[in-house]
């Protein structure tokens, strides 16, 4: 390994180690769930991330969601948000997890909350609830990845001064109204300090994008990782449905409005989530693997987000183990969701596990469902992703 290589990887892993993260997930859950196709039957494995898609399944009403990360930050911001579900009323969860702000946080937190959490998602919050504490930089403003929304929060207000013109595209009702405001301010959002920035290892860290990911989008996309950031900022303020799209307005913004919001925010699922109790949700701080080596349940739906880019470039073996776990465990008619910074997964193609007492190749186990995953990855509100794969495994 080069040194650039292994001073990227530990800055990575100072960020992932050390901090909150996510703190709204980054993958759009309307595509899972058309994709996913779940049942009453199905149990569902997901990277936590922060939570948000694991409560848009339960939703759907499958016998159970294993949410798990080998973060306990990422876990301890799940157990809130279920214990907010559990103990508040719509209202005070919304201002908390809309509008990421409460003038009493710290209150409700110590008197409705705290008692329903783990002994280390207590510890986590005791010192952390002050991130709901201030309008001026609410809870999505917080953690690495809302650190860095607030850069660009603050870089739309006092370097390129286009705040005026961003509200308007997030106001608009028509994709040709978004294009047309979108080509007059394209320029100057794209200066030059903003490219540096975009092109380093240390800002894309802070976003959970190993340097492994980024090399991948390098080789793969035409014009490299910038280009590729180009091309999806366009495609979502010029080409898709802004009105809609919570995923950027939450961070422009800092919070998101009653309208355009994930589903476990809205009034009435909140309702259905709380009438569930969350029974059929359960957290876990382990990897994929450890947990499903664990478990004593068959898995029929595995959510595998982006995480196996970063295990492709120095950590493959682990990448391996995983695939070879995920067999063990899988149930009968099983699928699989994962996506991907660059264009191809080939490294897929070079995984070996056992099947039957024979060393096989994986892809000869897989099915893939390219015509619908690729129709789904066109509209993808995220649109940060290089590519997206929905496959099942042979029984």
């Amino acid at each position: 390994m080069s040194l650039g290589n292994w001073i990227s990887g530990r800055v990575f892993q100072f960020v992932h180690g050390n901090n909150l993260v996510y703190n709204t997930c980054w993958e759009d859950p309307r595509l899972d769930r058309q994709a996913l196709e779940l049942g009453p039957d199905d149990r569902v494995l997901v990277i936590t991330s922060a939570g948000c898609n694991a409560l848009d399944y339960c939703l759907v009403g499958p016998k159970h969601v294993h949410a798990v990360d080998m973060n306990p930050r990422q876990n301890a911001l799940l157990e809130l948000k279920m214990a907010g579900i559990r103990r508040l009323e719509f209202e005070d969860f919304f201002r908390l997890f809309g509008e990421g702000y409460h003038p009493q946080a710290a209150k409700i937190y110590r008197q409705t909350i705290r008692g329903e959490l783990s002994d280390w998602a207590s510890s986590y919050w005791d010192k952390f609830i002050k991130f709901f504490d201030n309008p001026d930089r609410t809870f999505y403003y917080r953690g690495t990845s809302g650190t860095f929304a607030r850069g660009i929060s603050f870089y739309i207000d006092r370097v390129a001064k286009l705040r005026t013109e961003v509200n308007e595209i997030l106001a608009c009702e028509t994709v040709a109204e978004q294009q047309e405001i979108f080509e007059r301010i394209r320029d100057r959002f794209w200066s030059r300090t903003m490219k540096f920035t975009l092109k380093r290892d240390a800002t894309l860290s802070m976003l959970g994008v190993p340097k492994a990911q980024r090399l991948q989008i390098d080789k793969q996309y035409p014009g490299g990782i910038f280009s590729f950031i180009q091309d999806s900022i366009e495609a979502v303020f010029a080409k898709l449905p802004i009105h809609e799209n919570y995923f950027w307005r939450v961070y422009i913004t800092g919070r998101y409005t009653p309208e355009c919001c994930p589903e476990y925010l809205k009034a009435d699922n909140f309702q259905q989530l709380k009438a569930s109790n969350l029974e059929q949700l359960s957290v876990h701080t382990d990897s994929v693997q450890a947990f499903l080596e664990r478990s004593e349940h068959r898995i029929s739906r595995f959510v595998l987000l982006d995480h196996m880019d970063w295990l492709s470039e120095h950590l493959f073996p682990m990448l391996e183990l995983e695939w070879q776990a995920i067999l063990d465990k899988a149930a009968p008619n099983s699928r699989i969701l994962w996506r991907s910074g660059g264009l191809r997964t080939d490294f897929i193609n070079r995984v070996q596990v056992m099947k039957d007492g024979k060393q096989t190749a994986l892809p000869d186990l897989l099915r893939y469902h390219e015509q619908q995953a690729a129709e789904l990855h066109q509209l993808d509100r995220v649109h940060t992703y290089g590519s997206f794969y929905i496959a099942d495994l042979a029984a």
